[in-house]
C-alpha cells in the first residue's frame, strides 16, 4: 500500500481531496515553506516530490514531534478528532469539547458559561488552521481526518487513555469476539438478532449513540451498576475482574459488574480486566471528550508592583557584580588552574575553595563556572594533564565595557543548554555530578528560560511573578514538552522555570523579581548594551587609602585599575564600597610581577585621593629592601647571596632543617629540594627570595599567564533539526514542485519496440524511469533541442543517487547536453553518460 492509499478512508466525503499528497499539491508555495518551517525535521533530506512528503509526514516520528510544538487547546482538538470517527465534521470536534447545547454536562466536568462557550467556538478554526498548516489535519471541513501517525498516537486505547481518559471504541473492543457472544449481548441490551457480527456491533453502537435508549436502558441498572460506571467515566477506563472473558447473560447476572458485561456497557479488554466503550463514556459525560477546555492560557497571578526605575537600578547593580565575579573567579582561576576530572568537569574541592573565594553557595559558583563557559572565556586546555583556564578570548573580554560584557554573559545564559543548577545531583547511576561536567546539558533549558522570561515580558513593567504562577501557562503553551517527571508531580519543566528565575536574579536580567529593561531588549533582539550602559554607575580611577594600611573603592572601578590594585593588595571586603588591605606578602606579591618600588610609589601617588599615608610607604620600602637579596635557582636548587651573613643566618635557621642546605660557597647555599619549595619556605621563614634563571636574571612571575589555546564558546545541544532559512526553503520548494512535475507528468507511449535494447524485454510503461540505449538518447535530445519540446530523463549523478528530471533541453554537444532545469530551476550541463534514458511529455502535461 503507497503512502497516499495508507491516508485514504472510506465513507469520506466525495468532495475535497482524497489524499494528502492531493491537498498538498493544491497549497501555494508560500503554504509548503510554512509547513516545511514548522517541521524542519522533514528536509533531511529534502523530498523528492510530494508523494514522498506525505509519507514523511504520515511517520510516527515526524507527527510526534509535531505534536510537541502544539499549545493545549490546540492539541485538546486533535484528541477530540482522535476520540471521533474519522473523517468528521468540524462540528463534532465543537461538540467533543463543549458538549452539545441541550445536553447536560456531567457534575465531575468544569461547566462552561456561554461567554466560555463561545470562546471555544471562536478559538476552534485557529486550532484547526494551525494542525492543517503543519499537516496534521487534512481535508475539507466536513470531512477532518488526521494523519496516520497522529491518530494512532492520540487515540485514546484501553492500554493508553491519553489526556481525555477515554477507552476504545465499541468496535475496537469487539474485535475477536465470537458472533455468538455478540447475539448474547444484543439479546441482554434487548436488541433483535442480527444475521451478521458486523450488524451486531452496528446495532450495539446505535444504542450507545442514541441518547434516549441509552438512557433508558442505564434507567434500569442497579445503583451500585451505576456508581461502577461513575468510576470509570472519566479515566482510567479500564477496572480488574476476574474470568473477565466470560459469557454472560442477562438471566446469569449477580453482580454489578456482571449486569454492565451482559449488556456490552463494559467488554473484556484481557482475561482479568474489562473497559468501559468510548460510546458509553462520551453519553456519560454529557458528549464531551475533556473535563476542562482550555482555549487560552491562564492568566499569570503578579506578585507586588515595582517601580520600574527601582527594577532598573537594581537589576543594573546585579549585572556590574555578575561581570566583577565573574572576572575574580577567572582570574583566580587563571593564578590556579584546577585539574580537570577524567570523566569531565572539576572536582568539588576546587568548586568549594572558588565558592570561598567569591563568599557564595557551592550552587551559586556552579552557574558562575557555567555563565563564564557558556560564553566562552572558561575551557579545559585540552592538555593530557587536564586544567581548566580562561581562554584568550577573556582577555578580549576585559578590553570591553562592562555592558558589552554583560551582553556576552546574558546572551550565552539565554541560549545555552547548559543547566548549573544540576551541579551535585545524582545522575541516572546515583553519581554526583561534577561541576562543568559533560552531563548538565538540558535540551529543554533555552525555550523554558526565553519562555519564562517572555511571559514576564508581556505582564505590567515592574511586575513580579513567582514560578509557581508562571508554570501553568508555560505548561498551556507546550503540554507535551515537560521533560521526565519526578515522584513529587514535578517536571523537569517546573524546575527549570524556578532556576531560571534564580539565575536571572543573580545575573541581573531581573531586579526585585521583575524583568528588566535590558533584558527586553536582549529577548526583543536588541542590543542589551546600549540600554544597560546609561544604568551602570561610573566606573572610578581612584582610591582612598588609610594609615591602617587599607584602601577603599568607594564605587566599581575601571578594570586597569582594579587589576593593578588586586596585584599589590588583597580583599579585605566587598559591598557598595570595596576594601583592600596591603600586607607584605601582597607587596612582594607586586615584586615578583615585576613592579620596583618606585613603580608601586607612582601608582598609590596617581590613584589617591588623600596623601599616601607613611606606614604604607615604609611597607613598601621595606619590602623592596628585602626582595631579591636571596636568589634560588635550580640545581636541584640553590640559594645565592652577596652577605655571607645572611646565608648563615639562614643556614643556622631550624625551620631551614628539612631543606637540608649546604654551604658550596661562602655566597652560595645548595638544597635538596625544588626551587619552588625552596621559595615558599624562605618566604615562610619571613625573607623576600627572587627566583632567577640560568643566567642570573631575576624571573618575573606573572599572575595572569595561564591560557588555554583557543577555544570557542560550547555548541547549545540541538533540540531537534534548526529552523531554515527562507533561502533553503525557497529552494527546497522549488525542488519538491520540480520532482513532483516529473513523477506525475503524462509521457507519451513509445513507439513499438523504442527504448527496447536488442534481445531485450519491451520497453517500460510510462511513469517508470525510462531506459534507452545510448543512440536513442542522444537522437531524443538533438530532435528536442530543434522542436524545442521538453522531455524527461532518467540521470544518475556523480554521488550514484538515480533521479527522475524535467528539462528543456538548449545544446547537445561534446558529450554533454544543456538544459533549463526544473527541478533546480537553473541552467543545468548533464553528461550523456549518466542518462539512463529519456522521454516526451504529453502535449497536454
Amino acid at each position: 500500500m503507497t503512502a497516499q492509499q495508507s491516508e485514504q478512508r472510506p465513507g469520506g466525503p466525495a468532495t475535497g481531496p482524497r489524499t494528502l499528497a492531493e491537498e498538498l499539491r493544491s497549497r501555494s508555495d508560500e503554504a509548503l515553506a510554512g509547513l516545511l518551517r514548522s517541521r524542519p525535521d522533514l528536509l533531511n533530506p529534502v523530498p523528492g516530490d510530494l508523494t514522498q512528503l506525505s509519507a514523511r509526514l504520515s511517520s510516527r516520528a515526524s507527527a510526534l514531534r509535531a505534536l510537541e510544538r502544539l499549545d493545549r487547546f490546540t492539541l485538546q482538538v486533535a484528541e477530540a478528532l482522535a476520540a471521533a470517527p474519522d473523517g468528521s465534521p468540524h462540528t463534532v470536534v465543537r461538540n467533543l469539547l463543549t458538549g452539545p447545547a441541550r445536553v447536560k454536562p456531567h457534575p465531575g466536568a468544569t461547566a462552561l458559561t456561554p461567554a466560555e462557550r463561545t470562546a471555544v467556538t471562536e478559538a476552534l478554526p485557529g486550532a484547526l488552521a494551525t494542525l492543517r498548516d503543519r499537516a496534521l489535519v487534512w481535508g475539507p471541513d466536513n470531512g477532518l481526518r488526521l494523519v496516520i501517525a497522529a491518530r494512532e498516537a492520540l487515540a485514546p486505547t484501553a492500554a493508553n487513555p491519553g489526556r481525555t481518559g477515554l477507552g476504545p471504541t465499541l468496535a475496537e473492543a469487539t474485535v475477536g469476539m465470537s458472533p455468538a457472544r455478540l447475539q448474547q449481548l444484543l439479546a441482554s441490551a434487548g436488541l433483535p438478532p442480527t444475521p451478521d457480527p458486523v450488524t451486531a456491533v452496528a446495532a450495539l453502537i446505535a444504542l450507545l449513540t442514541d441518547r434516549k435508549r441509552c438512557a433508558a436502558l442505564l434507567a434500569d441498572a442497579p445503583e451500585p451498576s451505576l456508581r461502577l460506571l461513575e468510576r470509570l467515566v472519566w479515566g482510567p477506563p479500564t477496572g480488574t475482574v476476574p474470568d473477565a472473558t466470560r459469557a454472560v447473560t442477562a438471566e446469569d447476572a449477580r453482580s454489578p459488574v456482571e449486569w454492565l458485561i451482559a449488556r456490552g456497557l463494559l467488554l473484556p479488554s484481557s482475561p482479568g480486566s474489562v473497559v468501559l466503550p468510548r460510546e458509553l463514556a462520551l453519553h456519560l459525560r454529557g458528549g464531551r471528550s475533556h473535563r476542562a477546555v482550555e482555549p487560552a492560557p491562564p492568566a499569570v497571578a503578579t506578585g507586588a508592583v515595582r517601580d520600574p526605575a527601582a527594577v532598573d537600578g537594581a537589576a543594573a547593580g546585579q549585572a556590574h557584580t555578575a561581570v566583577r565575579v565573574v572576572e575574580e573567579i577567572l582570574d583566580l582561576w587563571g593564578l590556579q588552574p584546577p585539574t580537570g576530572l577524567r570523566a569531565g568537569g572539576v572536582g568539588v574541592r576546587d568548586l568549594k575553595r572558588t565558592a570561598q573565594a567569591v563568599e557564595s553557595s557551592e550552587r551559586t559558583a556552579a552557574f558562575w563556572l557555567e555563565l563564564a563557559y557558556g560564553a566562552g572565556l572558561l575551557a579545559p586546555d585540552g592538555e593530557a594533564d587536564e586544567h581548566w583556564a580562561p581562554t584568550p578570548a577573556y582577555d578580549t573580554w576585559l578590553q570591553q565595557p562592562v555592558a558589552v560584557r554583560w551582553s556576552a554573559l546574558a546572551a550565552g545564559w539565554l541560549a545555552g543548554t547548559r543547566v548549573a543548577a544540576l551541579t551535585g545531583t545524582p545522575d541516572g547511576k546515583g553519581k554526583t555530578r561534577a561541576a562543568l561536567g559533560p552531563e548538565l546539558d538540558r535540551t529543554l533549558a533555552p525555550s523554558v528560560r526565553r519562555a519564562a522570561l517572555t511571559t514576564l515580558a508581556a505582564l505590567p513593567p515592574g511586575s513580579t511573578a513567582t514560578a509557581d504562577a508562571l508554570s501553568p501557562a508555560l505548561r498551556w503553551h507546550r503540554p507535551l514538552r515537560g521533560g521526565p517527571a519526578t515522584a513529587e508531580g514535578r517536571d523537569l519543566r517546573d524546575d527549570l522555570v524556578e532556576w531560571t528565575l534564580h539565575e536571572a536574579e543573580l545575573l541581573g536580567v531581573t531586579g526585585r523579581g521583575a524583568l528588566s529593561s535590558p533584558a527586553r531588549a536582549l529577548l526583543d533582539g536588541r542590543d542589551p548594551a546600549t540600554v544597560l550602559a546609561p544604568l551602570l554607575p561610573m566606573p572610578l580611577d581612584h582610591v582612598i587609602l588609610q594609615p591602617d594600611l587599607t584602601a577603599v573603592a568607594p564605587g566599581p572601578l575601571l578594570t586597569p585599575l582594579a587589576q593593578a590594585l588586586a596585584l599589590c593588595a588583597d580583599i579585605e571586603s566587598k559591598g557598595g564600597a570595596t576594601v583592600y588591605r596591603f600586607t607584605a606578602e601582597s607587596v612582594r606579591r607586586a615584586l615578583d610581577a615585576g613592579r620596583s618600588a618606585a613603580d608601586l610609589h607612582a601608582f598609590l601617588e596617581q590613584h589617591s585621593r588623600t596623601p599616601v599615608p607613611q606606614p604604607l610607604s615604609y611597607l613598601v620600602d621595606d619590602v623592596a629592601r628585602r626582595h631579591g637579596v636571596l636568589r634560588v635557582g635550580a640545581a636541584s636548587s640553590y640559594l645565592r647571596c652577596d652577605d655571607p651573613a645572611l646565608l648563615a643566618e639562614v643556614l643556622a635557621d631550624r625551620r631551614s632543617a628539612d631543606l637540608r642546605l649546604r654551604l658550596l660557597a661562602p655566597t652560595v647555599l645548595a638544597a635538596q629540594a625544588a626551587p619552588d619549595t625552596l621559595l615558599a619556605t624562605l618566604r615562610v621563614m619571613g625573607y623576600a627570595p627572587a627566583a632567577e634563571s640560568a643566567d642570573g636574571d631575576v624571573l618575573i612571575t606573572r599572575p595572569d599567564s595561564h591560557r588555554t589555546p583557543p577555544r570557542t564558546a560550547p555548541t547549545p545541544v540541538p533540540d531537534g533539526p534548526p529552523t531554515p532559512d527562507d533561502a533553503l526553503l525557497g529552494a527546497a520548494v522549488k525542488a519538491i514542485r520540480a520532482g513532483d512535475r516529473a513523477a506525475t507528468a503524462i509521457r507519451r507511449e513509445p513507439a513499438a519496440g523504442a527504448g527496447r535494447r536488442p534481445g531485450g524485454p519491451p520497453a517500460p510503461a510510462a511513469r517508470q524511469l525510462p531506459r534507452t540505449v545510448a543512440a536513442e538518447t542522444l537522437a531524443a535530445l538533438q530532435t528536442a533541442v530543434l522542436l524545442g519540446e521538453r522531455m524527461w530523463i532518467g540521470y544518475v549523478n556523480a554521488e550514484g543517487l538515480a533521479s527522475q528530471r524535467v528539462i528543456d533541453p538548449v545544446k547537445v554537444e561534446g558529450g554533454f547536453v544543456t538544459a533549463f532545469d526544473h527541478h533546480s530551476d537553473a541552467l543545468k550541463t548533464f553528461a550523456l553518460h549518466r542518462i539512463t534514458g529519456v522521454a516526451e511529455l504529453d502535449d497536454s502535461a
